[in-house]
């Protein structure tokens, strides 16, 4: 019962949100169309001013995965991670995640087709990607979009929010699976 309630009421929040909007803006006598026009044009002034950015993270992270270099440094942090109860093969994912969502999901997925999605670490991996934050995207274009160039506290804290997430992913990874 609930399960049918929940997609009617995700099938009806999109129109529902698009009504009220129109709605508002018609009774509080505002031009809709008008703004709707320059709200598109600010937008894309703003993905012009952030496509720079964006470009060099896409080739960047590229470049990372087709040279070998997060499979080198899984290896070299092997020893660290078993010290830490941190599966080695999550390194990758979890560096890779800091800086893009699109290319940490491809990790996730390799890994879903090595180990299994029901797997300790594939359950692991999914978690982790639901508990954590593309840290540097988001400060490099959100902050960068409007000009902020001081991001030293919201860096340390999101780094810090990372770190809480790995561990908890982790940690229930292995308990929901051992717990089955």
């Amino acid at each position: 019962m609930w399960i049918s309630f929940f997609i009617w009421l995700s099938s009806a929040l999109v129109p529902f949100a698009i009504f009220y909007i129109l709605g508002f803006g018609l009774l509080a006598k505002r031009p809709v169309f008008d703004d709707f026009l320059a709200g598109a044009k600010e937008g894309m002034k703003t993905t012009a001013e952030i496509f720079p950015t964006l470009a060099g993270l896409l080739v960047a992270v590229g470049a990372l995965r087709a040279s070998g270099f997060l499979d080198f440094l899984g290896q070299v942090l092997k020893g660290p991670a078993s010290l830490l109860a941190f599966p080695s093969e999550l390194v990758p994912l979890s560096i890779l995640r800091l800086v893009s969502n699109s290319a940490a999901t491809g990790l996730m997925l390799d890994i879903f087709k090595e180990y299994g999605p029901d797997s300790i670490l594939g359950l692991t991996a999914s978690l982790l990607l639901s508990s954590t934050e593309t840290v540097f995207y988001c400060l490099s274009i959100y902050f960068g979009s409007i000009g902020i160039r001081k991001t030293r506290y919201a860096l340390a804290g999101s780094l810090f929010a990372t770190v809480v997430g790995i561990g908890v992913s982790v940690y229930l990874g292995r308990t929901l699976l051992l717990g089955r």
